[in-house]
């Protein structure tokens, strides 16, 4: 039995493409595992949580193909009405199709619908332990667009040029052999915006909100995809519009707006934040810790009041 881009076992078909993206998705899971355990939770919930993000992410980013197919898929009668037509071929994840938006998409529906049966982290913290973790799965992963030959971008004789076979060349370019590593461009960026991740979430931890580091991260990766594909010759478009290009700038500006929005009052009034939070411990306080206080402070007055009545009797210091 033959298997394009990976290994037979029996009769199954290996693919290294999916054997890279599950390596992606371990080594996430290991370095949330790590800031996990350093916010001081119980790091074994991630390999819970891993379980639900995985399905949520793969069936997001097989939907989203599904919605956007891109031209060569098009080309080939892949369209969208095709898939609602012929669902066990849209259930097909392995003839190839995800869409990143769609993973993150699905794996934060499966995050949200996880931290409503485990409540701590909540799922803000949760977004922040996952941002530098899912960063670091799409820089691995993207390496399974290198086994499969696509994710590449326009012509080029850059020393670093990608020679593609002709059976994965697009329609058009035929006689092109050189193209540029569009999936390493993004593997790297990518790489990059795990370290940002990591340094921000150290660096600024006394100022963050929950939810700051992943609202980073709809920065950086959006930036980031806008610009590179710039270079993609394969990009999905709907009504003549790159989508996902569309959508990443959409995604970018509400991030920053969203960003500056939570930070302003905190920046522009102290005092009263500080006013809120001390208003805010206050409330939460526990009541047993407050009964134990009250019974301190009621047993403490008559010491103060027997002290106050001894030092009349003596000669006033001069020791300020």
């Amino acid at each position: 039995m033959t298997c394009d881009a990976g290994f037979s076992v029996g009769i199954l078909c290996v693919r290294y493409y999916g054997i890279i993206l599950m390596l992606g998705a371990m080594a996430g899971g290991y370095l949330a595992t790590i800031e996990v355990k350093r916010r001081g939770h119980d790091p074994e919930m991630v390999w819970d949580l891993l379980v639900y993000l995985i399905i949520g992410g793969v069936l997001g980013a097989r939907f989203w193909h599904i919605l956007t197919p891109p031209p060569s898929s098009i080309a080939q009668g892949f369209t969208t009405s095709f898939y609602l037509t012929h669902p066990l071929d849209a259930l097909a994840i392995w003839k190839g199709g995800l869409g990143i938006p769609g993973t993150v998409i699905g794996g934060l529906i499966a995050l949200f619908f996880f931290t409503r049966r485990h409540r701590t982290p909540g799922f803000l913290e949760w977004t922040d332990i996952a941002a530098p973790s899912l960063a670091l799965g799409q820089a691995i992963g993207r390496w399974g667009n290198f086994a499969n030959q696509e994710i590449y971008g326009a012509v080029t004789d850059l020393p670093w040029k990608l020679y593609i076979d002709p059976a994965h060349r697009l329609r058009g370019f035929e006689q092109q052999s050189y193209y540029h590593p569009l999936f390493a461009y993004e593997s790297l960026l990518n790489l990059a915006n795990m370290l940002l991740l990591i340094w921000v979430t150290r660096r600024f931890a006394g100022r963050l909100k929950r939810g700051d580091v992943f609202n980073v991260y709809l920065i950086f990766y959006p930036l980031v995809r806008f610009g590179l594909d710039f270079l993609r010759l394969d990009a999905s478009e709907v009504l003549s519009v790159n989508i996902n290009q569309a959508l990443m700038a959409v995604v970018g500006v509400a991030a920053i707006g969203v960003l500056l929005w939570r930070h302003r009052r905190a920046d522009a009034t102290p005092q009263a934040d500080g006013r809120r939070a001390s208003s805010a411990e206050s409330r939460a306080t526990p009541a047993y810790e407050t009964k134990a206080r009250r019974s301190s402070q009621s047993k403490g007055t008559p010491r103060r009041k027997a002290t106050a009545r001894s030092t009349t009797r003596r000669k006033p210091s001069r020791t300020r």
